[in-house]
């Protein structure tokens, strides 16, 4: 039994030490923090270094006269607390209408976005491209790359990171710590991780989700204005909307660049300000913060085939759209974090949690659905 169970140490060791050897002489460090880690979890702000996102003037929300009189609907609550939700909000005519809060949390407590941080990119672009930072959404990436300016890389246009159709080999892996996107998530050069694709379909013609495209975005919004995400974020965004807590944007090293993709770190009362932004088509009381056209190309499918081959009727700009009521659409993380935005009930939903449904219904997890329907109660 002893020499048995020398054996499992010494093949254990073996292995570590290989491991070990090989993410050195790779020069794939990042993976002795994707192994420590294992999981992405809502509180993943605490292990990266970031950058804040800073608030002006904070401009908080009105409390609705039917403030939590109407408690959430026994099923929705049971999914919700299987799911383990730790933020639930509904802003109804611009007032909070009833929000909850579990496990210890609050409006104040800070909370990852994971891929809602894809539509904030979104909108840095939209504003980059109202003030002309940006000239048109058809320009070449490689205006701004210059990794981009040869070969099939060369092909690539803006519109098609916004709209996941770059035609880039991005292996988007969650579980596999070899990944692209497990490096990108842990790494410390999201520059040469995003940059490092090669196209191998047309660009414009194929629909898949890549949390590199977004990347790429965050790092042509940088390159055009000059700016650190987070700033630019800060100074076209928080501060305008009013937000009432700086939030936190992850970055791949002190001082490096943000993750656009993902790790915008904020509550859910200013989350939900994302969605009322988009509920009044880009501006905040009358400030034109992205163009109507842009706004409008945001929500509206891109219908380009996806790995279906079917026209793709859920996606926009890094924006979300339920099929089957198109009206609605919502920003969206792989925890089950959501802005849902309901323009005909004049209504936002925030979800932040730390697990979703596996059931899917209309292209998401069932909990987007769930929620949709109690907010089309009101």
């Amino acid at each position: 039994m002893k020499k048995f169970i020398k054996a499992i140490v010494a093949v254990i060791l073996i292995i570590i030490v290989g491991f070990s050897a090989y993410a050195v002489i790779s020069g794939r460090t990042y993976l002795f923090e994707a192994v420590w880690y294992n999981f992405a979890n809502i509180d993943d702000y605490k292990k990266f270094s970031n950058n804040p996102v800073v608030t002006g003037d904070p401009q908080p929300w009105n409390i609705s006269n039917d403030y939590n009189k109407n408690p959430l609907p026994a099923d929705l609550k049971k999914m919700l607390e299987d799911l383990q939700t730790v933020a639930v909000l509904a802003i109804k005519n611009d007032s909070v209408l009833y929000e909850f809060y579990w496990d210890g949390y609050s409006d104040s407590s800070l909370s990852g976005s994971f891929s809602m941080a894809k539509s904030i990119t979104s909108l840095l672009v939209g504003a980059a491209l109202k003030e002309g930072k940006i000239r048109s959404l058809e320009e070449p990436v490689g205006n701004y790359l210059e990794e981009f300016r040869t070969g099939e890389r060369a092909k690539v246009r803006i519109v098609d990171l916004l709209t996941m159709s770059s035609g880039s080999n991005w292996d988007e892996s969650y579980a596999n710590p070899f990944s692209v996107t497990t490096e990108l998530y842990y790494g410390h050069d999201l520059y040469k991780t995003a940059t490092g694709v090669s196209v191998v379909q047309q660009p414009g013609t194929l629909h898949r989700y890549k949390s590199g495209d977004t990347q790429l975005l965050g790092l042509i919004v940088e390159k055009a204005t000059g700016k650190s995400l987070s700033a630019y974020a800060s100074e076209k965004l928080w501060q305008p909307i009013g937000a009432e807590h700086a939030a936190l944007w992850s970055t791949d090293q002190i001082g490096g660049s943000e993750k656009a993709y993902c790790c915008f770190n904020s509550n859910a009362r200013d989350f939900a300000r994302l969605g009322k932004l988009m509920l009044d088509s880009g501006r905040w009381k009358g400030n034109e913060i992205i163009s109507l056209d842009y706004y409008q190309q945001s929500i509206k499918p891109c219908l380009i085939p996806d790995e279906t081959g079917q026209p793709c009727k859920y996606y926009g700009y890094q924006w979300w759209i339920t099929p089957s009521r198109p009206e609605v659409f919502y920003a969206r993380g792989i925890l089950g974090q959501y802005v849902i935005v309901i323009p005909s009930k004049k209504t936002i939903l925030v979800r932040l949690g730390k697990k979703r449904a596996d059931k899917r219904i209309d292209n998401a997890p069932a909990e987007v659905n769930a929620l949709i329907q109690w907010g089309l109660t009101f």
